[in-house]
């Protein structure tokens, strides 16, 4: 089953990260006020982009790597200007993952 981590710009200018199986579910659950406690205190605006991994495991150490990225860095990512294979370590980059950033806001 594919795995999907995800940024979402939130209203103080943070940008959080996460992963999801659903990203327009979870991003749903997020805006609701259901999801991270981080997006329920700093109400999400925008879902910034997200990027297909091929399972959770994959998906969980790419989340590791963007959450040590600066803010730049981060929207950066999200603008396509970096790629996610960029950030992650050479043993994780071949076939593990299809970009799909650059999404326009829900």
């Amino acid at each position: 089953m594919a795995w999907f981590l995800y940024l979402i710009e939130c209203a103080d200018g943070s940008l959080y990260t996460g992963i999801a199986t659903d990203v327009d579910a979870r991003y749903a659950k997020h805006v609701s006020g259901k999801g991270a406690r981080y997006t329920r205190a700093r109400k999400p605006i925008a879902l910034l982009a997200s990027f297909e991994l091929a399972d959770r495991s994959s998906a969980l150490r790419a989340e590791y790597r963007v959450k040590q990225l600066s803010p730049a860095d981060k929207r950066a990512l999200a603008a396509g200007t970096r790629t996610l294979a960029s950030v992650l370590p050479d043993s994780e980059r071949a076939g593990s993952e299809h970009e799909a950033g650059g999404l326009a806001q829900p």
